[in-house]
């Protein structure tokens, strides 16, 4: 049997996913069902409790698969990045109508109907992938009309598919943006969370954790003296963090010193950081 990534595959000694069979030990396998995110943000959880540590979360529209339900909780594996733990079962529906628009507004608000003076029912983070079933027009504001019946901005909204051009700029969006252990939307975010949404609006699934990143997204990059050979785009991993260079000198990022989204001088974090828990460990260009 081979060594797997457990954030990354879904099996434990009493179960697994089916595809595994042959490749873990398992008492019994599994086919996942699937389901998909009916909530603005599901938690996901190391365990099946309101109380275990948050791992990382979904966006409303993301698609799983459900290998278990206990105790409430789904235990499930994100399609799209592959990350696996547990889902309060209430986050989730069956599968309907495909999405066919993804929000491109840092943040946008769900309204029982097409008319934003009507109190809103919901919000949504950049990111979450909706089913657009009409239009409508209020007032000379046009919106997105869900199966629902709810209603949605449209100019918040882009057809499916469609990519920005540097997930920079995606990144720069969400300044000042609540630090959230975990956190992979726009109402609250990690380090890797920020990496992993922006170049999702990119058009790339990377995978989740700061690790991960530093072992597999892009390619290992030489700084150069003094980190003189760092441009735009390129990331500075340290032991359980990573940062986005906007400019040479320039980098952002969610940390846990000002507990936002926020930019800092590479040398002043550098110092900083490595006051605590050394220097970096790593540079990739994506």
């Amino acid at each position: 049997m081979t060594a797997r990534d457990s954030r990354l595959h879904a099996f434990r000694p009493d179960l697994a996913d089916l595809r595994l069979k042959g490749e873990v030990a398992a008492d019994r396998f599994v086919a996942g069902r699937p389901a998909r995110v009916s909530v603005a943000v599901a938690d996901v959880r190391k365990g099946p409790r309101s109380d275990s540590g948050l791992n990382t979360q979904l966006l409303f529209g993301d698609d799983v698969l459900v290998f278990e339900d206990v105790e409430g909780y789904a235990w499930l594996q994100s399609e799209r990045d592959g990350y696996v733990g547990y889902v309060a079962a209430g986050d989730l529906s069956p599968r309907g109508a495909e999405p066919t628009h993804v929000v491109v507004a840092t943040r946008t608000f769900i309204y029982p109907g097409p008319d934003m003076k009507l109190p809103r029912t919901g919000a949504l983070s950049i990111g979450s992938r909706i089913s657009v079933t009409g239009q409508a027009e209020t007032r000379g504001t046009h919106y997105a009309l869900l199966p629902s019946g709810e209603a949605v901005v449209a100019q918040h909204l882009a057809p499916l598919g469609t990519k920005a051009e540097d997930f920079v700029s995606v990144a720069e969006r969400l300044i000042d943006t609540p630090y959230l252990w975990g956190g992979s939307s726009a109402f609250g975010i990690d380090c890797s969370g920020l990496v992993q949404l922006s170049m999702l609006m990119t058009g790339r699934d990377v995978l989740r954790d700061s690790d991960m990143q530093a072992e597999a997204l892009g390619a290992p990059l030489d700084p150069g003296n003094d980190c003189s050979a760092l441009r735009r785009g390129d990331l500075v991993f340290w032991k359980g963090h990573v940062a986005i260079m906007t400019d040479p000198n320039l980098m952002i990022h969610a940390n846990g010193h000002t507990m936002t989204v926020a930019r800092e001088g590479l040398r002043e974090a550098i110092a900083r950081i490595g006051y605590l828990y050394g220097g970096p460990t790593g540079f990739r260009r994506p």
